[in-house]
């Protein structure tokens, strides 16, 4: 199943190959009991927002990805009436297109930021743009900086995800290319930018002509791999539509669409690198493929997983790692696009070794696109149904 958006849109463990069944051991019980949410609308009102990012030097505002192709900042409690980016013109915005992604630069350079967007020729491109000089409430779009495109077939899973890791390099999550089970095979190979993660140093602009513009850090797991795009940090994904970092630990959490039964959650515990989630071996914990050609040898389960009795498309979540909700700390919270259930789960006790049914802790009537952690670690999350950003909070706080 895909991520519907009708406008926009782990450790080391492996898996041995005789856990070829259908369904790898799993477990519904988590380590404690998380608390229970509320979820209330702050601001409403806005076109279709996919995501949230905050300026390093202005951890106040936010910055509001909608899927059209623009970009507006919510400022105490209200939206900037100009548009801090409107690249609507050379974006398609159709179905899982759109305007999907965008990450600050850390260091805060020139106010530089990247955005991921489907361009109008359907491919998947990663760009730079530095704001206005004198007017931090806009972009300039005379800096535009293509760093990345990647060819796209299909229209669907075009992942999406932009965020700058600790260790300054720019993570990228990319779906497996579109339609039904990988028919580009893109999940089990190293020779595309497909169904992965990327890992770019994008610190230092290579000059004109320059290819790649970007540094390649000498660490990623395949730059001596004959054959392989040494771009790549993680292989196997089919839509990772939302990724965050653990802010406390470094630890990458990653939300995985599945096909037609299964929702994912998968972890790479900081420090691990190269690792491969299975797509289109495994949907979640359970095998895609049948019989002999479920081989899960070298394989990365995912910590958590839910069926689609509960939901169809996982919009990801963040680990709390904020001072207003202490019952709430170290729980990762995620949501789901169709159901709008939110969940919770452990994030120290969550293993590959076995794959949980989270906690469930809200239900709504939303459609969840994002959940965000602020520059405080407090949780938000976007509504494509109402056009607003959402506050999570324990109830009864």
């Amino acid at each position: 199943m895909t991520l519907i958006l009708v406008l926009a849109a782990c450790g080391n463990q492996t898996v041995s190959p005789a856990a070829s069944s259908s369904a790898i051991a799993t477990s519904t019980a988590p380590a404690a009991t998380p608390p229970q949410l509320s979820v209330e609308p702050i601001v409403g009102g806005l076109a279709r927002p996919v995501d949230i990012a905050w300026r390093p030097d202005e951890p106040t505002s936010m910055f509001v990805v909608g899927q059209a192709g623009v970009i507006g900042i919510v400022r105490d409690g209200r939206p900037v009436e100009r548009l801090f980016l409107d690249i609507s013109a050379i974006v398609t915005a159709a179905g899982e297109r759109g305007l999907l992604g965008l990450a600050f630069l850390p260091s805060g350079e020139q106010g530089r930021f990247f955005v991921y967007y489907t361009a109008l020729d359907g491919q998947q491109t990663v760009a730079s743009y530095d704001t206005m000089a004198g007017d931090p409430d806009r972009a300039d779009p005379s800096t535009a900086r293509i760093w990345l495109t990647m060819p796209d077939e299909f229209a669907n899973h075009n992942g999406g995800s932009l965020v700058f890791g600790p260790d300054g390099f720019l993570y990228i999550g990319t779906g497996d290319g579109g339609g039904g089970g990988d028919p580009l095979d893109s999940g089990r190979h190293l020779d595309t930018l497909l169904a992965k993660v990327l890992r770019i140093d994008v610190s230092v602009d290579q000059g004109a002509g320059a290819d790649p513009p970007y540094r390649i850090p000498a660490d990623n797991p395949f730059v001596d791999t004959p054959g392989a795009r040494p771009e790549i940090w993680l292989t196997g994904l089919r839509n990772p539509w939302r990724m965050r970092f653990d802010r406390a630990n470094g630890d990458l959490w990653i939300a995985d669409v599945g096909q037609n039964a299964w929702e994912e959650i998968d972890v790479v515990r900081a420090g691990s690198k190269g690792l491969d989630f299975g797509w289109n071996v495994m949907e979640g914990a359970h095998c895609f493929r049948d019989g002999a050609q479920c081989d899960t040898s070298g394989l990365t389960l995912p910590v958590a997983e839910y069926s689609h009795d509960l939901g169809c498309s996982v919009s990801g979540g963040a680990v709390y790692r904020g001072a207003a909700f202490p019952a709430l700390q170290g729980w990762y919270v995620l949501s789901d696009y169709c159901s709008g259930r939110f969940w919770a789960l452990d994030a120290a006790s969550a293993s590959s070794d076995q794959t949980r049914e989270p906690t469930q802790v809200a239900a709504t009537d939303y459609s969840i696109s994002a959940i965000v952690d602020d520059p405080s670690g407090e949780l938000f999350a976007t509504d494509l149904s109402t056009g607003s950003i959402l506050r999570l909070r324990v109830s009864g706080s």
